[in-house]
Order: structure tokens, then C-alpha cells, then sequence
């Protein structure tokens, strides 16, 4: 970390919500809340729900983080979340998040996940 922490964000979510939002709504909730990479990562693991739940918690802690919520027209897709070789998650923001986050200088978020069965959380921090 090389800039100044400027904002931090957190998020916990029940899995059990994400298994019933995915049992109602199927495709139309995943494609609205994830985006393609986030899909394939996620639907290839054992524990789906609890991978879904984490990106859930992780794009909740990214709002925090912008301070914005989910007004200022971003989307759920502008916040993707993708594992690097090592496995740890890394940010990728398009879009209204991006936007946001270069007028209000924020060049980095790190971000962390962690989930068991019942439970899934993240905590984003904002790097200038």
C-alpha cells in the first residue's frame, strides 16, 4: 500500500439469503447482481452460495468504501470481484463505481473475504 487509507467499508450476509434470492429469481438474479467472470468463478466452486455471498458482502463494503450506497446510479455489475492466481480476491470497478471512485481519489481498494456456511463478510479499504 503506497497511498493514504481514506475510507473503509464492511459487510456481513446471511448465505441462506443469497440461496433463496437465487431459488426465486435464478439467471435474472445472477446476471443483474454478478458479472460473467463473477458467475464462472463462483457456479464452479463447491460452496456456490457462500462465493456468491462473499462478492454480495465485498460489493456492500465497496458502496461503503465510495460512500455513496447504491444511489448515483452504480450498478451491481460496476463492482466485480475476481481471484487472482493465489486466490485472493481483487477489485475491478466500472462504470458510475469507477467514476466515483477517481473524483473522490481513491486509486486502490484491498479488499478482503471470508465466509463459512452460514456467513459471509467482507471489508474493503480506500487507498488514495
Amino acid at each position: 500500500m503506497s497511498g493514504q487509507l481514506v475510507s473503509i467499508g464492511t459487510d456481513i450476509i446471511e448465505c441462506v439469503r443469497i440461496a433463496q434470492m437465487i431459488e426465486k429469481h435464478g439467471e435474472i438474479f445472477l446476471q443483474r447482481v454478478f458479472t460473467p467472470r463473477e458467475i464462472q468463478y463462483c457456479s464452479s466452486r463447491k460452496a456456490a452460495t457462500q462465493h456468491y455471498a462473499g462478492r454480495w458482502a465485498a460489493k456492500e463494503a465497496v458502496l461503503k468504501v465510495l460512500g455513496t450506497g447504491w444511489a448515483k446510479g452504480i450498478q451491481w455489475t460496476d463492482i466485480e470481484v475476481i481471484n487472482e492466481v493465489s486466490g485472493a480476491p481483487t477489485l475491478t470497478m466500472h462504470g458510475k463505481a469507477a467514476e466515483i471512485a477517481r473524483e473522490r481519489g481513491i486509486r486502490e481498494v484491498m479488499l478482503s473475504i471470508s465466509h463459512c456456511r452460514g456467513y459471509a463478510t467482507a471489508f474493503a479499504s480506500g487507498i488514495t
